[in-house]
């Protein structure tokens, strides 16, 4: 039995979309619309803060909904994560996103260091990408291990109806949370558009370019992180 087609309209919540069709969060990253962070919006809005139109965005949208082969097996993924009680996503999260942050941050690091000592007098942008990506690593490291340590142990404790903590001390604490994930995605646009994409020079050597390929896939991941946190767990603990 074939499903029906996906609609969507100018008023759809940006987050909503792509819980509902997950690979439109590719299309949404091709074109810097801010689906993690900033989706909590309608979807209008947020194109027009591309300077985008809406109905051109829509059809895009359309289409490749009606083309994607694998729509009902990103679908039923998707699906797994709504439906996860809350620790078992929590756990899901830490397992692959947080480990991956834990590995992947100073590693990218020390390529951001290298190529900027290397190459930085004559690419200027090297050294503001350092200061950059340093405080980005810096700031996940840290706000991660608060999630684990603080935040995830109270959200466990209030499903299981375990009193540790005040609703609204929670809900103070998903706010400061959330604020942390704007940080943190205002800083990755800021390297995406002084790296012009993460795309490297012609004559870049082998470890500029994987040190923008790493960086390009930090910013997937984390979006991707963020998206499950901002609007799949918290706002079950927001209402």
């Amino acid at each position: 039995m074939s499903s029906e087609p996906l609609v969507f309209s100018a008023n759809h919540i940006v987050s909503d979309i792509v819980i509902k069709f997950p690979k439109a969060s590719d299309y949404f990253r091709d074109h810097k619309i801010d689906f993690c962070c900033g989706g909590k919006r309608p979807l209008v809005d947020a194109v027009q803060e591309r300077g985008l139109d809406i109905d051109e965005v829509l059809e895009a949208l359309h289409h490749l909904a009606a083309n994607h082969a694998g729509l009902n097996e990103d679908n039923e993924a998707m699906n797994r994560f709504v439906e996860m009680d809350s620790q078992s996503l929590i756990q899901y999260i830490v397992s692959k996103h947080h480990d991956y942050l834990r590995a992947e941050l100073p590693e990218v690091y020390k390529n951001v260091a290298r190529v900027n000592r290397v190459h930085g007098e004559h690419d200027l942008h090297l050294g503001q990408l350092y200061v950059l990506y340093t405080k980005l690593k810096d700031e996940l490291l840290e706000h991660t291990t608060n999630e684990e340590e603080q935040i995830f142990p109270r959200m466990v404790a209030q499903d299981q109806s375990i009193e540790t903590s005040s609703h609204q001390e929670l809900y103070d604490s998903i706010q400061l949370l959330e604020d942390e994930h704007d940080q943190a995605g205002n800083i990755l646009k800021e390297i995406r558009a002084i790296t012009n994409d993460f795309t490297p020079p012609a004559n870049a050597c082998t470890t500029y370019r994987i040190t923008y390929e790493r960086l390009a896939e930090l910013e997937r991941m984390t979006f991707e992180h963020v998206h499950l946190e901002n609007n799949i767990l918290f706002p079950r603990f927001q209402g």
